[in-house]
């Protein structure tokens, strides 16, 4: 014997089939994923979020150039003598780079302990933009057979001058890789809220 449907029950039947039939035939693109849907739209994107300046302007140009050379950076890294790089990184050779952004003639001029940072590094840059004068850098008290030159602005840069290679010990490279390494995942822990973001770094 047949199951008997009402009007009513048979109108649902339809509606549900229709949903369904129409559910089945989407394709994988149709709907956005979480993802996509959470990401910003570029053309909503206020023209102040991608315009950087001064020393910030010159770091991202920095790291633009650096990642084509597989030099991987992390900004603000303070060293053991309580120095703070304004960029430090690793090349695919697992030497350590430093870089020293200067952006006013006066702060450059007036930098007499910049040296310190050669004792935690294998090669040493200088990073200016282009309208800052880099004369200075060609002085003896520079050390521009030791320190690399590079001029940046927040969409790339460019080596104008090589940094010579003075190779820290096997000791010394590893601990400030280890350093390095786990304060990059101190601060991708407190962008994740893993952890206190006002946890003191370590040194």
């Amino acid at each position: 014997m047949g199951l008997i449907l009402s009007e009513k029950d048979k109108r649902l039947s339809f509606v549900l089939f229709m949903f369904y039939s129409s559910f089945m035939m989407m394709e994988p693109n149709d709907s956005p994923s979480p993802a996509a849907a959470l990401a910003p739209n570029p053309g909503q994107m206020t023209e102040k979020t991608d315009v950087l300046s001064g020393a910030a302007a010159v770091a991202r140009g920095v790291a633009r150039l650096f990642s084509r050379h597989d030099i991987m950076v992390l900004s603000e890294v303070s060293l053991p003598n309580r120095r703070r790089a304004d960029l430090m990184g690793v090349d695919a050779k697992g030497q350590i780079v430093i870089v020293e952004i200067k952006v006013a003639r006066a702060d450059l001029l007036g930098d007499d302990k910049w040296t310190e940072y050669l004792d935690f590094c294998d090669r040493f840059y200088w990073a200016v933009p282009g309208e800052l004068d880099a004369s200075p850098l060609e002085r003896p008290d520079f050390l521009p057979e030791r320190a690399g030159l590079i001029i940046a602005d927040a969409y790339d840069a460019e080596m104008v001058r090589s940094a010579a290679t003075n190779a820290l010990s096997p000791a010394r490279r590893k601990a400030e890789t280890m350093r390095l390494a786990r304060r990059s995942m101190q601060r991708l822990s407190a962008v994740n809220g893993w952890i206190d973001p006002q946890a003191r770094e370590f040194y």
